[in-house]
């Protein structure tokens, strides 16, 4: 089936899933998020085939997710780093690790948890908050579409 182009749709939604919107591309991320920086350590972690990995990365390095840069520890190898951008998807990559905690495991199933790096305790739940600090439910909110000059 052929993937459909997204880049010019009208919803941001629609744009952000045209350039992550697939599976490896999001591990990827995550992996890179998780310190796994070179093409083989992440083809090793993701279990992904060479060809697979190649288009994936070139793709969010044409994007401006992901960009190359020399091997931190001095070699001649290149690794994967993060940009601006791609950097902005940790809430991304953190909401769909809650959700799946909360929603695809059984109690006591054994899985990975998001920990505080100075703490060592668990990230407390992610949320959606208003301009005077209350939580908001999907209920709470709606989608309005700007004008071409931005206004609402």
């Amino acid at each position: 089936m052929k993937r459909k182009n997204l880049s010019k749709a009208e919803c941001p939604v629609a744009r952000s899933l045209d350039v992550i919107g697939d599976w490896w591309s999001l591990l990827i991320i995550r992996d890179v998020l998780d310190g796994i920086n070179r093409f083989s350590a992440l083809q090793k972690n993701l279990g992904i085939a060479r060809s697979m990995l190649t288009a994936r990365l070139q793709e969010l390095v044409a994007h401006g997710v992901l960009e190359t840069a020399p091997a931190s520890d001095g070699t001649a190898y290149q690794e994967y780093v993060l940009t601006e951008m791609g950097r902005g998807l940790f809430p991304v990559i953190v909401a769909l690790r809650q959700w799946g905690e909360e929603n695809l495991y059984q109690p006591g199933e054994q899985h990975s948890v998001l920990l505080e790096t100075q703490t060592g305790k668990p990230v407390t739940r992610l949320e959606l908050r208003s301009r005077e600090n209350q939580v908001l439910e999907w209920r709470d909110t709606m989608v309005r579409k700007l004008s071409p000059d931005g206004k609402h």
